[in-house]
């Protein structure tokens, strides 16, 4: 039977091949044209590999919660050791799952979005608003802005997708595809930040707990998601009499 160090160790594996999978083939449906063969299967491919390393991270935080063994015996603080490594990993892992799990829903309910509201979804947002507030008041039990940050970040981006499925008049024809391409930056950014977790300890030990690492996904990603959102609006945006119809005719 493999020992709780033995399992840990495993699971980090499994996580950074999972991790590295979502990670590499998460800009791949960025750059490419959307709604094309290339597109749906870059999405795929990130989409899996970011279920796959959001699990092991859930199940990673649950061992340095309450494993056998003190992890990183270097790091003397255990209680932020237990915020960032336990409680937060939870937090960002279902993160990354409902990320992952909305914004490929919205894309298969296109055409009807109150399928979302379906107990099968809704259970899932709940565990991500409920593990992501827990994880902001442990960091501000411990005095971590981190915490408290990343926790705020998900708690608004769960709030904003139900707006989208609980608002009772329908939205604009094509609505779901800003939907879906916020939930891809946000599986990413999620994914980016508990993957550091993981491998920033083993390569820079000193920096673990420099917050202005661990914001940079979310700095990156929340500016992705506002260039993205402003050009989708311009593109979407009615064109003025003058735009649609030309030059308008000399008065006689």
């Amino acid at each position: 039977m493999l020992t709780g160090m033995t399992l840990f160790h495993a699971l980090v594996v499994l996580h950074v091949i999972t991790g590295a999978v979502g990670l590499t083939a998460f800009w791949g449906p960025i750059v490419t044209k959307k709604g094309a063969l290339n597109h749906r299967k870059w999405g795929k491919a990130a989409c899996y590999g970011f279920l796959g390393a959001g699990a092991l991270a859930i199940a990673m935080a649950f061992l340095s919660l309450y494993g056998p063994e003190q992890r990183h015996p270097e790091i003397t603080d255990r209680t932020l050791f237990d915020g960032l490594f336990g409680w937060m990993m939870l937090y960002l892992g279902t993160l990354t799952i409902g990320f992952v799990d909305y914004g490929l829903g919205v894309v298969k309910h296109n055409r009807n979005r109150r399928a979302l509201r379906a107990a099968r979804y809704q259970v899932v947002i709940a565990a991500v608003i409920i593990t992501g507030a827990w994880c902001g008041y442990f960091g501000w039990l411990v005095g971590h802005p981190l915490m408290m940050l990343v926790a705020f970040i998900g708690i608004v981006a769960m709030l904003i997708q139900q707006r989208y499925i609980w608002r009772e008049s329908d939205p604009p024809r094509g609505t779901h595809v800003g939907e879906h391409f916020r939930a891809l930056i946000g599986m990413g950014i999620s994914a980016y930040t508990a993957f550091l977790s993981v491998g920033l300890i083993r390569m820079v030990p000193e920096h673990v707990f420099n917050p202005a690492i661990w914001a940079g996904p979310s700095v990156i990603g929340v500016c992705l998601i506002l260039y993205f959102t402003i050009k989708g609006k311009r593109s979407a945006a009615p064109k003025t009499a003058s735009q649609s119809s030309g030059p308008s005719p000399h008065p006689q």
